[in-house]
């Protein structure tokens, strides 16, 4: 893939999931081109893309559209994300995680206590959360040496609010975000000091235990579909009638 259509691909994949485009909006390539500033050939080729990895489909009219998600295909998406990473954990308390490895790991958990452990969170806090929760997830898909798993959780956080900071949002606007941000770093320690004493079957269970504050979010968004509009523009490709 050349630098353009790659450019292309994550420019439109970011206009996505931020809510851009409203479920059977037809994604014409011409417009499209004209407002990236592309050729017709890198967009057609993104389209393709896109609709590989799900987040639109075929037009009846030609083309593309933006299709509508359901709250179980997000749910699904953030349960299996769950298992890849706790897989990812396993390997690494199994065949031992390099040192190097460990200190970054170290320094997301002190920087997330920095953000989480006082008593009242700012929005700064919020967002330096979400840059260590990012870095602290990447880390250990990343270290565990696996390039297959690497891969298919590319696919899995190109879903809607399937990353691992996707729902956090929501939980700056909610009484009792800053508890369920401290529960989630809690498990950021368990599932590290699982890793460095070898306990693969506990880390691959806190692994997958770690997304059900995700899920969480994802019930408290779907109550509250104008706060979550809001708050996360996305929300508008879900289907609202559809639980989990």
């Amino acid at each position: 893939m050349d630098s353009q259509q790659s450019r292309v691909l994550v420019q439109l994949r970011d206009m996505i999931l931020k809510g851009e485009f409203v479920p059977g909006e037809r994604l014409a390539e011409i417009p499209l081109a004209e407002k990236l500033g592309a050729s017709r050939t890198p967009v057609r080729l993104a389209l393709g893309s896109l609709e590989h990895e799900g987040l639109i489909e075929p037009s009846p009219a030609g083309g593309y559209q933006m299709r509508r998600f359901t709250s179980r295909e997000i749910a699904d998406a953030i349960r299996v994300r769950g298992v890849i990473e706790g897989f990812a954990a396993r390997l690494l308390a199994e065949e031992g995680a390099p040192r190097q490895l460990l200190r970054e790991l170290h320094e997301c958990l002190d920087a997330g206590d920095r953000a989480v452990n006082k008593p009242q969170m700012e929005l700064d806090d919020y967002a330096a959360y979400v840059e260590m929760n990012d870095n602290f997830h990447r880390l250990i898909v990343e270290g565990c040496g696996n390039s297959t798993l690497r891969r298919i959780m590319e696919t899995l956080v190109g879903q809607p609010f399937a990353s691992p900071s996707a729902m956090l949002p929501m939980q700056s606007s909610m009484q009792e975000g800053q508890q369920w941000m401290q529960q989630a770093h809690r498990q950021h320690h368990a599932l590290v000091q699982a890793i460095e004493r070898g306990q693969g079957s506990r880390a691959q269970a806190l692994g997958e235990e770690h997304v059900e504050i995700a899920r969480m979010n994802l019930d408290y968004a779907l109550e509250r579909p104008e706060l979550a509009a809001e708050v996360m523009p996305g929300m508008r490709l879900v289907a609202a009638n559809r639980r989990a």
